[in-house]
């Protein structure tokens, strides 16, 4: 009931029960002004109402009626029409921040979520009991930690190739400190990831990753380190290798982000190549960090200027591998025959010695280094060998790439053998007759 007390809002009730005490002596007006924060004024108006009305006189007359605040049903008619036309498989939160950046939407997170349940557009989510993990504290310092992974998905949908995001993560800040898309996550992307971080940034304490191949041999009596570990430790970065994926749970977090707002991003700016890709990324990544990364507790940078120069950090980030030359100054790489240029000079010392062949991939040139040192040398022109060795994130591209090497085969008539003889057959007989109808 309108009049009843148990239909009044708590609020109410109180100011029932302090009017009720006046109207009996037990209060004074100033005392009920100070406890409900209203003037001795607006006490005697209520005292007013309750002797007129009673208890339905100390309720709002405002109750039931449309608010003054309420949003035009055009104005919701509208919004709703821009979200399924743009943003049909966006969440509440991402399709309000494009709302508000392009379309001039006010209002809030919440509002836009009630209407898109309404119209069909959102499903609230159950909330699930989760398996519970050890909480981390993050690192103080920005640089002590960078948690680097790869992921790959379908970045650009059915627009273009399926391609792999590398990241890098400052475990302090929560910032993406390097991102770029490559086709395959292999050794000389994340090689070239590290050289692009610490040209920029220097080199910062340790690099946090899974135990994949990359990163670490399987075999822990190996004592040969991998490319990546090897190029890390050249430049006095401590690689170390997670014990499980919820143990670098910031980077796989962050992925789940981008996999949500960089490919509806990338979408909506009809982004459809590699190229275009990463040259979208600088601009995302600002946005991004903005939005997302957190102050450290520390403002002292843990990054140790890099001490060498840009041409030693290339060498250091491209595969290396060690050749000993031959009495005539040579040695083979690939199949291709090296052939060190003394410029007539007598080299005696480089005989049988050991020089590190750096390979920082197709299109960059072959560096032959000795103490540190580049060698001159001409090229004996072979064939080159292909790539032979592959794990399960390059196996895909190795065999596209022998299947555009393999000639075509000549298509075989219909129930013709796939020998020559069979082919000799079915070319005697020549066309089968057409079927009867």
């Amino acid at each position: 009931m309108v009049d009843g007390v148990f239909s009044m809002s708590a609020k109410e009730r109180l100011r029932l029960r302090l009017v009720q005490g006046l109207a009996e002596g037990r209060l004074k007006q100033a005392e009920a002004a100070g406890r409900l924060g209203l003037s001795v004024r607006q006490i005697k108006r209520l005292v007013r109402a309750h002797r007129r009305l009673g208890a339905k006189g100390l309720v709002s007359r405002r109750r039931g009626g449309v608010s003054n605040r309420r949003i035009a049903a055009s104005e919701q008619a509208r919004i709703v029409g821009l979200v399924g036309h743009h943003y049909a498989d966006f969440g509440p939160t991402l399709a309000c921040e494009y709302l508000s950046e392009r379309h001039g939407y006010k209002h809030s997170r919440e509002t836009l979520r009630q209407w898109m349940i309404g119209a069909g557009l959102w499903r609230a989510k159950r909330v699930r009991e989760k398996r519970v993990h050890q909480l981390r504290e993050r690192r103080s310092r920005v640089g002590e930690l960078v948690q680097i992974d790869g992921s790959p998905h379908a970045w650009l949908e059915e627009r273009g190739p399926r391609l792999t995001l590398i990241i890098f993560v400052d475990d302090a800040s929560g910032r993406l400190q390097y991102a770029r898309f490559e086709p395959t996550e292999t050794t000389r992307a994340y090689l070239r990831g590290l050289r692009a971080y610490v040209g920029a940034l220097g080199c910062p304490v340790a690099l946090y990753s899974d135990r994949h191949s990359i990163f670490g041999k399987h075999d822990p009596e190996d004592p040969e380190p991998t490319q990546f570990e090897r190029a890390a430790r050249a430049l006095e970065i401590a690689p170390i290798l997670a014990l499980t994926p919820q143990a670098k749970g910031r980077v796989e977090r962050a992925f789940q982000t981008l996999q949500d707002r960089l490919v509806k991003a990338l979408r909506l700016a009809g982004v459809c190549s590699l190229e275009a890709a990463n040259g979208y990324l600088p601009g995302f990544l600002a946005a991004h960090n903005a939005r997302f990364a957190v102050a450290p507790r520390q403002s002292a940078d843990a990054h140790r200027p890099l001490e060498r120069s840009a041409e030693t950090l290339g060498w250091i980030t491209s595969e290396q591998h060690t050749r000993t030359l031959s009495r005539a100054l040579s040695c083979q790489y690939r199949g291709q025959l090296y052939l060190i240029n003394t410029g007539g000079a007598p080299a005696y010392h480089l005989r049988r010695a050991q020089v590190t062949v750096c390979d920082d991939g197709p299109q960059a040139a072959v560096v032959l280094l000795h103490r540190g040192k580049p060698l001159p040398y001409r090229m004996l022109a072979r064939a080159a060998l292909a790539p032979r060795i592959a794990d399960d994130k390059t196996l895909d591209v190795m065999v596209d790439e022998a299947a555009k090497r393999r000639a075509p085969t000549p298509a075989l008539a219909p129930g013709a053998a796939r020998g020559s003889k069979g082919l000799r057959t079915a070319a005697r007989r020549g066309p089968l007759p057409a079927a009867a109808p």
